[in-house]
């Protein structure tokens, strides 16, 4: 693993409506992500944002009676307020409508024209305008695009052309070669068996419509959009404007996409940047799709349900959870109401919510509320050692799925640790030892465990549930944000005695399934 900056990225996301479930599950499992590896210590740039551009966003738009920057300065406030609601850490937003993207991909183009690899060419074939993407007859479902289910409109005009097939021997060669350069490994190898088909050029300008950057050596045409919005994971760390950053922040350590646009960042994104000899993004993960009764998340099929209907319920920590624990990341996953209620309640609600309250109730009641001194190590039992391990075994189990980037499997690695505390109670019956006099020090050091218990599962925790955390992290009494603390700091013995905790309503109040 790099020791420099990580930068981790989620696509930019079309503006032509509001966010859905969909755009929310890619965003929460990038900031899962880059709040780990902050608290393992690393230096993180996350980096999300909207594509403005394209046929789609002036025909949205026009059916409104706006032009496309009125549409697109209207809507982007409604994708920044999902974010912010979900607890969104993003270090940069950028939008492609910005001077900073605009101006570098027009050189970028233009470098590519006069290396050669540019050529001007008509085209003929058939064209998605919700995917803006061409497709051929063998791509379609019954003539109709595999993933809107609308016919494609048939395109004839003159365009430039980039020379994509000029790369795919050496795209091959990648991807044969490194594993992680695309991943899951059924993605990889999606990719491989179509690339072994061999490649078509690209074209990438259009001059049907002028919403989107024009094409530097020939503004009768506007770059095609996904060349232009691919160009956002680097223009937004300084390329073509800050080249000494652009060089400490590139490559991206991971471009999180869903599987239906992993072609255009797993082909044409690299090729292009093969083009440009500039490094290749480490890690494209293209995770599956969310399916409403049976349907892939879509607001043109009235299944693009708001994040925020379920935020009013579940609150962000419960959405953030339920949906990076209960899909396998990577997969296909279905979403129920029935199975976030079951999960919220099993998991936040019983085990760790539970938890939280009866340590800090005990404490509250048998010590006055405040952390008993420090046991001594020959006053530490096996049932002891054993929930001590068991919060080593889980932060090494979590790193380790991070680094596989599984955020499901990094939160069952988690849950051992809060199952394990929860045994541990029972285990030691602390209401048990109040009630002999003789047994007042072990009753200390079982409550003081259970302490540090919590403390470390409020680190643990942070990434993926934060609000709880934060609140945890003060009930505790602790100093300063859990979230500006860092794994460093896990473990047992350090949190210091006469510390005060306070007691409060429970962090995750269950929910009925009615």
């Amino acid at each position: 693993m790099s020791t420099g900056v990580f930068y981790v990225t989620t696509p930019i996301y079309y503006v032509n409506d509001v966010p859905h479930l969909g755009h929310a599950y890619t965003t929460v499992a990038a900031d899962f992500i880059a709040r780990f590896r902050r608290m393992q210590g690393r230096q993180v740039w996350f980096l999300t944002g909207t594509d403005e551009h394209g046929q789609k966003i002036l025909r949205t738009a026009e059916e409104r009676g706006l032009t496309p920057i009125e549409w697109t300065d209207s809507i982007v406030p409604r994708w920044t307020e999902v974010w912010e609601a979900l607890q969104i850490t993003n270090d940069d937003f950028i939008r492609t409508t910005e001077a900073r993207h605009e101006g570098p991909v027009a050189r970028f183009v233009q470098d590519l024209y006069d290396k050669g690899e540019i050529y001007l060419g008509t085209y003929e074939g058939l064209y998605c305008v919700q995917c803006e993407a061409f497709y051929t007859p063998e791509d379609l479902v019954d003539g109709k695009c595999p993933q809107h289910g609308t016919e494609p409109e048939l395109i004839k005009e003159d365009n430039y052309f980039f020379r994509l097939s000029k790369y795919v021997d050496a795209l091959i060669e990648r991807y044969e070669t490194n594993e992680r350069a695309i991943m899951p490994e059924v993605r990889r190898n999606e990719i491989l068996g179509k690339l072994r088909q061999g490649l078509e050029d690209l074209s990438i300008s259009r001059v049907s419509f002028d919403w989107g950057v024009k094409l530097p050596m020939d503004p009768s045409h506007v770059i095609y959009v996904w060349v232009d919005a691919l160009q956002n994971y680097t223009t937004a760390v300084g390329y073509g404007s800050d080249e000494e950053r652009f060089a400490l922040v590139w490559p991206a350590d991971i471009h999180f996409v869903g599987k239906d646009i992993l072609w255009f960042h797993s082909v044409i994104w690299p090729a292009m940047l093969m083009a440009q000899g500039l490094p290749l993004p480490e890690t494209v993960y293209a995770h599956g799709f969310l399916q409403v009764g049976g349907e892939k998340m879509s607001k043109s099929k009235a299944t693009g349900i708001s994040p925020h209907d379920l935020m009013e319920t579940f609150g962000s920590d419960g959405y953030r959870y339920y949906f990076m624990r209960e899909i396998s990341f990577g997969q296909d996953g279905s979403f129920s109401w029935e199975s976030m209620v079951e999960r919220y309640n099993f998991d936040l609600a019983n085990d760790l919510g539970n938890l939280c309250q009866r340590v800090i109730s005990m404490i509250g009641r048998y010590l006055d509320g405040v952390v008993p001194q420090v046991p001594s190590y020959d006053e530490i039992r096996d049932e002891d050692e054993s929930l001590r391990a068991a919060f080593d075994k889980a932060l090494e189990q979590m790193s380790a799925a991070v680094d596989d980037i599984s955020p499901t499997e990094a939160l069952k690695a988690c849950w051992g640790a809060v199952r394990r505390a929860n045994a541990y109670v029972e285990e030691v019956a602390p209401w048990a030892l109040a009630k002999d006099p003789e047994q007042r020090r072990r009753l200390e050091v079982v409550l003081y465990n259970l302490a540090e218990g919590l403390r470390n599962l409020a680190l643990m925790t942070s990434p993926i549930t934060p609000r709880a955390a934060a609140e945890l992290w003060r009930r505790l009494g602790l100093s300063g944000e859990v979230t500006d603390a860092t794994f460093e700091m896990m473990g047992f013995g350090t949190l210091a005695p006469g510390t005060r905790l306070e007691a409060g309503d429970p962090l995750f109040p269950r929910i009925e399934a009615g």
